[in-house]
């Protein structure tokens, strides 16, 4: 049975009562809050948050700049056991509204920078009730609601800050029950790489599998973890309730900076730091110093591998453990310590509480060793998965299917049970009656010693299949994409060698983790194939 007394709430109120002065969250900056005064705030904004209307199930949208709004919110919220509608901060337009809309907030938790992207939209978000400033207090109240967008009539309630503040002076630390692993903690919006963003119904059980499967000797009480990801991100999300559970101080940044990361993990004596593929990438990337290793860092909590990973280990004296992580299932695949060949995912895991998964064909039937299937997932403890996408059944439908979460993701596994990743679903091209993975493709290209990125995508053929074109990003302005065909001419099956090149300045990226939005580049080359190695 998942154990609520480690989820965020409960844990910090047992840290508190513990280790009162222990630090909990800290800024690279030098600021923190002890666990005695996240707890406090923690309750008294609970308190103020009831009195303006908020209770168990309310949906409540949060948009709040990196710091420690989004630490006591989350855990505010958690004591109401209300929902939680993490936005990401580059939102703006029609994607915050369809955000807004889609999740029913109806309160807005923000501050006073982010009050003009919200203007806007006010005359189209019926549901949105009350928005709350939640920052320090302003020298000047902040402008009416009402513009041409909004009428009188449907003019949400504005508590400024000034007024926030008040009722967070004002309110009793009163005894909430706190949250149940059935409770819905949060919908947390995918990353939309394909089409609009659908908000994954996450209850707190899955808020807690999403990190039970880090080995248990990476981290103890008063040891500091390195985060430099935002609370609307769920690998931040899930971090802060790692750390919390162990005791242990989360290290906070406004935004990661390679450049500073070892000043960073110096000046705060973190022996941990979780970080997603391209943070590392542009560490290890970095020149080397003949200090490399002598830092504090000891475990380095990664997702997705990157080829250099043994290097990477040697010269910053570390060790690195993986997994595959999805918002809508957690964690069902990782590595420990023992993370296998670099290329490998990890194994099924075996630490409670265990998700149960398979790789099926088209028809959900399993696949062998060595062959390609869909990763699929279920679980025996109740509430330790996605309860489906929030006003989406068509689509929880689809992803539920056959009593497990279709993932959309493509593996193989070998005899010794290490998965790797093959490629997504949506992305797996076919030309001439092979089925080719778009991650092997840039894996491939990506060897070519003027590539410093790539991203393969299929483009119509005009006989019914795909053919393969690289999106490149290069570091040599002289660089001839016939060079990368003759480079590749050995290396990979013909089947496989892209027909188009396009150099690109840069890809359409996700705003917080890097990632690609293929979609987007899709279209981009749809105009402009690029280089073509049948036709020069």
């Amino acid at each position: 049975m998942l154990d609520r007394a480690v989820l965020p709430p409960h844990a910090v109120a047992r840290w508190a009562a513990q280790t009162p002065d222990a630090v909990a969250v800290a800024h690279v900056d030098g600021r923190g809050l002890t666990y005695a005064q996240l707890h406090a705030d923690a309750l008294t904004w609970a308190g103020a948050l009831r009195g303006l209307g908020v209770e168990a199930g309310s949906h409540v949208a949060t948009l709040l700049p990196q710091g420690f709004y989004g630490h006591r919110t989350l855990l505010a919220l958690g004591w109401l056991r209300a929902v939680e509608v993490p936005l990401n901060t580059a939102y703006v337009g029609d994607i915050l509204r369809h955000a807004l809309s889609l999740s029913d907030a109806e309160f807005l938790l923000t501050t006073e920078a982010f009050l003009e992207r919200i203007r806007p939209l006010l005359g189209v978000l019926p549901r949105l009730g009350t928005i709350v400033l939640v920052d320090s207090v302003p020298d000047e109240a902040p402008a009416p609601l009402v513009g041409e967008e909004v009428t009188p009539a449907r003019q949400p309630r504005l508590i400024g800050a000034a007024d926030f503040a008040g009722a967070v002076a004002a309110a009793d630390a009163h005894t909430f029950d706190g949250p149940h692993v059935w409770d819905i903690a949060s919908l947390l919006f995918t990353s939309g790489t394909t089409g609009p963003s659908k908000a994954v119904i996450t209850p707190w059980g899955l808020a807690l599998q999403m990190w039970s499967w880090v080995p248990d000797d990476t981290i103890g009480p008063g040891e500091g973890l390195f985060n430099p990801l935002p609370m609307f991100h769920n690998s931040g999300r899930s971090g802060f309730a790692y750390a919390l559970a162990h005791g242990a101080r989360f290290v906070i940044r406004d935004k990661f900076s390679a450049t500073s990361f070892w000043d960073d993990v110096r000046g705060t004596d973190c022996r941990t730091a979780a970080l997603v593929g391209p943070m590392t990438a542009l560490i290890y990337g970095a020149p080397p110093r003949a200090d490399d290793a002598d830092n504090p860092l000891r475990n380095v909590i990664l997702g997705p591998m990157i080829p250099e990973m043994e290097a990477f280990e040697k010269r910053f004296g570390v060790r690195v453990a993986t997994c595959y992580g999805q918002t809508e299932v957690g964690a069902p695949i990782a590595s420990g310590w023992d993370h296998g060949p670099w290329e490998a995912t990890g194994r099924e895991r075996t630490s409670y509480p265990w998700p149960e998964i398979r790789l099926v064909d088209a028809h959900d039937e399993p696949v062998p060793d060595g062959e390609v299937g869909e990763l699929v997932v279920r679980s025996a403890e109740p509430w330790a998965l996605n309860l489906g996408y929030y006003r989406m059944p068509a689509e929880s439908m689809e992803a539920w299917r056959n009593g497990w979460f279709h993932t959309g993701d493509m593996f193989r596994r070998d005899a010794e049970g290490w998965y790797t990743f093959f490629d997504r679903r949506k992305d797996v091209l076919r030309r001439r009656g092979e089925n080719i993975s778009s991650f092997e493709v840039e894996r491939g290209v990506g060897e070519h010693p003027a590539v410093v990125e790539c991203v393969a995508v299929g483009v119509p053929s005009g006989l019914g299949d795909d053919e393969v074109l690289a999106a490149v990003l290069v570091n040599d302005p002289a660089f001839e994409p016939a060079s990368l065909v003759e480079f590749l001419d050995g290396r990979m099956p013909s089947f496989m060698i892209p027909r188009y090149v396009r150099v690109l300045d840069d890809f359409p990226r996700n705003s917080t983790t890097g990632r690609v939005r293929k979609d987007e580049l899709r279209a981009l080359v749809a105009e402009d194939r690029g280089w073509d190695r049948l036709g020069g």
